[in-house]
């Protein structure tokens, strides 16, 4: 077990003694309080068979509650929709916000284990960047966490990760998170 009173996250380690004094460098800030920082991740998994089968939430929600390592919330849909068969009030997803810790140990999982065992993976977009320095991803499979056993689940769900900085533009972003060794394609 951990003494998390004394423990911290490599990567926020890593943020503090190199990527840090790197960017003030790299970007010339005159305050500290200048750099840019990871703010928040964000998971979230639309789950749109749950129209037909209410069980499939509750087994995203497992999913997700245990690759992110807090407790996952039910989305549920804003207004009717009689096409898609959707009432007011209906589950159809399950997300959840990193912050502190537990964000800098998701991130770490991201890049060096979830990422790699991407089939076929040849980097992550670098366009992705919505112009105010967040980045959005999505990955077609939720198995590649390894805290996912492949025997024990029913379906294989895809999902949404969006890293929000506070950093002001994109360039910014981008630099901070190929600090964070985020795997960019060429």
């Amino acid at each position: 077990m951990l003494d998390t009173a004394t423990y911290t996250p490599r990567l926020r380690t890593l943020y503090r003694e190199t990527i840090r004094p790197a960017m003030r460098e790299e970007f010339a800030y005159r305050n500290v309080m200048m750099i840019p920082r990871l703010d928040k991740i964000v998971l979230n998994m639309g789950i749109g068979e749950a129209v037909k089968d209410s069980k499939k939430i509750k087994s995203a929600e497992a999913d997700l509650t245990a690759i992110a390592g807090q407790k996952a919330v039910i989305t549920r849909a804003k207004k009717s929709i009689a096409g898609f068969r959707v009432r007011e009030g209906m589950p159809l997803g399950v997300k959840v916000t990193l912050r502190g810790d537990r964000m800098y140990e998701f991130m770490d999982r991201l890049v060096t284990v979830a990422l790699p065992r991407v089939r076929d993976f040849r980097g992550v977009k670098a366009t992705s960047f919505d112009g105010y320095g967040n980045y959005a991803m999505g990955l077609k499979e939720h198995i590649v966490f390894p805290e996912i056993d492949y025997d024990k689940i029913d379906e294989v769900w895809g999902m949404d990760i969006i890293i929000c900085t506070t950093a002001a533009t994109d360039d910014e972003a981008r630099a901070l998170l190929k600090h964070f060794n985020m795997p960019f394609a060429a």
